[in-house]
């Protein structure tokens, strides 16, 4: 265990983040929200912000799937998804939704199109399993990023979508 580097919750704690946030809309399954959280941990995000009726620590289901992370990352909770949107947004945070929709940016050209993110603190809105982000939240947002998929179900798990967009931004 020694070999591989791991922080002390301490160290986590004072070590610099990456400047990225995690914004949770209305999950309703605890193993995903624990999957976040270690996936968060993993590339050291600034935090997580869980919204609405998003399940919350301490619980064992999220503990099952979080393995110690929410003892590592920050995290808070916002009744709406829109307030904590706005309140990203007034700190200066560029805000993206994770959705299919229409005007919505493959995520493997977003970077190479929007170069200046880089020098922003950014934020990544995910969605609800079923309903995806809503429609109220993505208005707000500064754009809306798409994981291209060309199978017959056009839909990742929430932990998985999460993955994925935060390993292309830290990479």
């Amino acid at each position: 265990m020694d070999e591989l580097g791991r922080k002390s919750v301490a160290d986590f704690k004072m070590a610099n983040k990456t400047p990225i946030v995690v914004v949770m809309d209305n999950i309703r399954s605890m193993h995903n929200v624990g999957s976040v959280f270690r996936t968060s941990d993993g590339f050291l995000m600034d935090g997580i912000f869980l919204c609405g009726f998003t399940p919350q620590p301490p619980h064992r289901d999220i503990h099952k799937t979080a393995l110690g992370s929410t003892e590592t990352v920050d995290w808070i909770h916002y009744e709406n998804t829109t307030d904590a949107v706005n309140e990203l947004k007034n700190k200066g945070y560029k805000v993206y939704a994770i959705e299919q929709t229409e005007g919505s940016i493959s995520l493997e050209k977003f970077k190479a199109l929007n170069p200046e993110v880089a020098n922003f603190p950014m934020a990544f809105v995910f969605g609800n399993e079923v309903d995806g982000v809503d429609e109220q939240v993505i208005a707000l947002c500064d754009g809306v990023i798409e994981i291209p998929q060309w199978g017959m179900k056009h839909s990742l798990n929430i932990s998985v979508a999460a993955a994925i967009v935060l390993w292309e931004f830290v990479r």
